[in-house]
């Protein structure tokens, strides 16, 4: 009974060794590791970060509106009475010319209107010869002939004012361009004002948008300006400013200025939402890109690396932001070009805390490794 006790009480001894020794092998363990990471070790460099430098960028000051883009010309064409459409003579989305026939109406009367002139201008024709020629031999008043001669002029007219009626028969293209989509075919019975197809002239664009009359003094007829689209992302679009309103709306203190873009291939169609941005003026100003500029509130800062006999550290530095352009933030304060900050990762750093420059860990490591390789020699 005491053997049993005995190597009951050696099991518990041993099981209350390992566990000291245990937790003494974790103690330095975590002591080993901090001296790694204190000054001469691998981690006394602190939190790895990218570099950028703050630089000079040339800025442009930028008005920013919203225009829709029409056609140099455009025009619903319709009908001026109601009538049968008996010929269609186009089809959707063809580009057309000046005065090209495009849909022909119903005209028996007016065919019959020509024949009935013609008939009657022949008929004064051919009285008018008979009483020349009487008159000519002094058998008829030189009266008659006259009157003769005007009822031919007369019947020249009603022949001219037939055909022109004839013509009116046939819808033609008021300026060349592109028709859009229609719905009418032979058969279609239209009304007045009924929209037979759309014609377009987008060989230019026009966009209309307002200007404050801030910018009126600055902005003059001739301005280049661009827009995009969101059917084409970010690609711009470049053109001038044609023309700027007289007047100046009470209400929101803008003009409506007008600027027309150059349409090559007809992409910009009529209709399409622009965004118009015009500059008023280029300036240099310090920059940095906007992953190295973190906003609180209304403000913002950004961290600058600063060297020291420990290493480099992140200080945080409140800074005052311009416009923001093509992925950069300009700078008016705070810091100045040629300073170096942290480049991203703003969000894993702390005020005052050790920073290490992404590759020039590596580049000091290999300097000190190759300076003892030459100590050894």
């Amino acid at each position: 009974m005491i053997k049993r006790h005995f190597f009951l009480i050696a099991a518990a001894v041993l099981l209350v060794l390992m566990v000291v020794a245990a937790i003494l092998r974790i103690a330095f363990a975590s002591d080993g590791a901090e001296g790694a990471r204190g000054p001469g070790g691998a981690g006394g460099r602190g939190q790895q970060v990218s570099e950028t430098v703050v630089a000079q960028r040339p800025f442009s000051d930028q008005i920013q509106v919203l225009g829709v883009a029409r056609g140099l010309r455009s025009v619903n064409i319709t009908s001026s009475t109601t009538e049968l459409i008996t010929r269609v003579m186009f089809v959707d989305g063809q580009r057309v010319a000046a005065g090209a026939p495009l849909v022909e109406l119903q005209a028996r009367e007016e065919d019959a209107a020509i024949i009935e002139a013609r008939a009657q201008l022949a008929q004064a024709q051919r009285e008018y010869d008979r009483y020349k020629a009487l008159a000519d031999r002094g058998i008829a008043p030189r009266v008659t002939a006259e009157n003769a001669e005007t009822a031919v002029e007369t019947a020249q007219a009603a022949l001219q004012a037939a055909q022109a009626r004839r013509g009116d028969r046939v819808i033609r293209a008021p300026f060349a361009g592109t028709l859009g989509l229609t719905t009418v075919t032979a058969g279609t019975l239209i009304n007045p004002g009924a929209v037979i197809a759309t014609l377009d002239d987008t060989s230019t664009i026009r966009v209309d948008f307002p200007l404050p009359e801030r910018y009126l003094n600055v902005l003059r007829p001739g301005a280049p300006l661009t827009a995009t689209a969101d059917a084409y992302g970010d690609e711009p679009f470049t053109g001038r400013i044609d023309l700027i309103d007289t007047r100046v709306n009470e209400t929101t203190r803008a003009a409506t200025a007008r600027a027309v873009f150059p349409n090559p291939g007809g992409r910009i169609r009529p209709g399409m939402l622009l965004r118009v941005s015009v500059q008023q003026g280029q300036r240099q100003a310090a920059s940095a890109p906007e992953a190295a500029v973190q906003y609180e509130g209304a403000g913002a800062f950004v961290y600058r690396i600063a060297r020291g006999n420990d290493g480099s550290t992140a200080q945080r530095v409140e800074i005052e932001t311009g416009v923001v352009e093509n992925g950069f933030v300009e700078i008016l304060s705070g810091v100045e070009a040629g300073d170096r900050i942290v480049g991203s990762g703003l969000n894993r750093i702390q005020p005052g805390s050790p920073v290490t420059v992404a590759g020039q860990g590596r580049g000091e490591g290999a300097t000190a490794a190759a300076g003892a390789r030459g100590a050894a020699r």
